[in-house]
């Protein structure tokens, strides 16, 4: 009603005619004017929306950062647990380790560990004990 008035009203009798505080009005006013992109001093309501989703982020990974900054000085610091560059590389984990149950395999031109099957040349790796 005020934007669309000419010559503007003034504030404080159009609060007093609408049944609002003066400085409300004032506010709701200039957030219009910022949202049509005439004030440049004050944040429109879809920038000042981002800002806060920005700033949810931003609390949302500070706080991943200190858990992976934790879990990494924890697992860092455990005695005996060393990874091999190259056992990780193929399986992603040592293949030695207690939840494995098979070796992995042959690189080398061997002959095939005993116990395996070799289909079409190939060597398969022996199973060691069943699932646990």
């Amino acid at each position: 009603m005020y934007r669309t008035t000419d010559p503007k009203p003034q504030i404080k009798k159009l609060a007093v005619d609408l049944g609002v505080h003066p400085e409300a009005l004032r506010g709701w006013i200039r957030q219009a004017e910022a949202d049509a992109g005439e004030r440049d001093d004050r944040l429109s309501t879809d920038e000042r929306a981002e800002l806060v989703a920005l700033r949810k982020e931003s609390t949302q990974l500070k706080r991943v950062n200190d858990v992976l900054q934790t879990a990494s000085a924890f697992f860092a610091s455990q005695p005996g647990r060393r990874r091999s560059s190259t056992s990780t590389r193929a399986w992603g984990s040592s293949p030695y380790c207690g939840n494995c149950t098979s070796l992995p395999p042959r690189t080398t031109g061997g002959p095939a560990p005993k116990g395996s099957r070799a289909k079409d040349g190939a060597a398969r790796p022996a199973v060691r004990g069943g699932p646990r």
